[in-house]
């Protein structure tokens, strides 16, 4: 994403997804870039699975909602201000990540869901990619989406689009404010941007998705049906340069097709000539990449960032099993009722948000050459280690859920010593 995205400056996030026999072991990979303002600072949280209240409220960013019976635990990757997240997975192996899109059907300017919002209630909600998309679709429906994305007086509002993924199969899913598209994957690899990307073939849609392009003269019926050439702008810069990086996504998977694994995903979001890895004034501040194996006796395992730039982050590996404690260098500060997202009007100031890994990250991103050079070596050292340990966790199962209920943080901690 970018200010005013597609109009004075390029979009940027990327999400992906390589299902057998594109990938080099049965196994899905997925992959998201969070592209967003520069100093907007991203933390990883963990929240256990629960069960509620019958009529018990739930207040996301900007709207309340109703809850519902039972939630499944998550682990998020999500600015700091808000309630929802960029991208994440849950204890059933459901992974989202989310994207901007802009078309013909025109913004909200209304408070409702923001996608962030839908990408946590479809892992909370979604023990299967396809029933995210019924979840996020039904919420859209009911609630609709809306309100500004930034944490900031200035406004930057869009619709959104969702790549879901399990461990065996992927869902596009694309909205224009509350119609929808959606198509199934079943092989190969699939790269989403910040464009509409279905077209012709729709395995699921919005009720009225066609006769509403019919009454707005975009369609006729009997011509064949192409939801990304009907809802989208037509020659446009915005389309342009979104379908710039779209492209550039696509040949990345394609170059390493039939062989695609984490560490493969891991350097594509690492890859800043295709632009994917977003530098600038947006750019990229968090990156995640999972293994979702399609034998269900093995654990999938999600790898974060945390911080900015997935070039000089190191990939931190969690797994879901019992008794994981709270994340505590990766949570930011939280300001209650006092909070400048929850007082209106909102934003009018922007408190600190930093966790401690992002402040050790910060701290050291100015190093001379050398001595950078020496930290990168060291990270990318301890990120080998960690998918050393995953390969052989993999090889054999988990045999003991207790020797990794601190993985993720003695991965952050150790990765915190190297900054000291």
């Amino acid at each position: 994403m970018a200010l005013h995205c597609g109009v004075l400056a390029p979009c940027s996030c990327d999400t992906f997804v390589a299902l057998p026999p594109a990938t080099a072991k049965k196994e899905v990979i997925f992959g998201k870039n969070s592209d967003r303002p520069h100093d907007e600072v991203q933390e990883i949280v963990y929240f256990r699975e629960a069960s509620h209240k019958e009529n018990e409220k739930l207040e996301c960013t900007y709207i309340t909602i109703e809850q519902v019976s039972h939630t499944y635990a998550v682990i998020l990757s999500r600015p700091a201000w808000l309630w929802g997240a960029e991208m994440g997975a849950n204890e059933h192996g459901v992974c989202i990540g989310n994207e901007a899109v802009w078309g013909k059907v025109e913004i909200s300017q209304e408070e409702a869901l923001l996608g962030m919002d839908l990408v946590r209630l479809g892992l909370e909600r979604a023990e299967t990619a396809e029933k995210a998309v019924d979840v996020i679709t039904e919420l859209l429906e009911k609630y609709g989406q809306g309100g500004n994305c930034m944490e900031d007086e200035a406004s930057f509002d869009y619709h959104n689009s969702f790549l879901i993924a399990d461990r065996k199969e992927a869902w596009i899913l694309e909205t224009a404010g509350k119609y929808w598209s959606a198509e199934k994957i079943k092989e190969g690899a699939r790269n989403i941007s910040n464009q509409l990307c279905i077209t012709t073939k729709i395995d699921r849609e919005h009720p009225e998705l066609r006769t509403y392009a019919k009454s707005q003269g975009w369609w006729t019926e009997g011509r064949e049906f192409n939801f990304a050439s009907i809802y989208s702008y037509q020659n446009t810069a915005r389309i342009s340069a979104a379908g710039g990086r779209y492209r550039e996504g696509h040949n990345l998977l394609q170059k390493h097709k039939g062989s695609i694994t984490v560490e493969t995903m891991m350097e594509i979001l690492r890859d800043k000539p295709s632009g994917i890895n977003a530098q600038g004034s947006f750019m990229t501040t968090a990156s995640m990449a999972s293994i979702l194996p399609l034998d269900e006796s093995l654990p999938c395992v999600h790898f974060f960032t945390g911080t900015p730039d997935p070039e000089r982050s190191v990939f931190k590996p969690f797994i879901f099993v019992p008794n994981i404690l709270p994340l505590l260098k990766t949570v930011s500060p939280t300001y209650g009722p006092d909070d400048p997202v929850k007082k209106k009007p909102r934003f009018q100031t922007k408190p600190d948000r930093q966790h401690k890994l992002y402040k050790m990250q910060q701290k050291n991103q100015d190093l001379p050459k050398e001595k950078n050079l020496k930290l990168l070596e060291k990270m990318r050292k301890l990120e080998k280690d960690n998918i050393t340990e995953i390969d052989e966790i993999l090889k054999t199962g988990l045999q003991d859920p207790l020797a990794v209920v601190h993985l993720f943080p003695a991965c952050v901690e150790a990765e915190m010593k190297e900054y000291e």
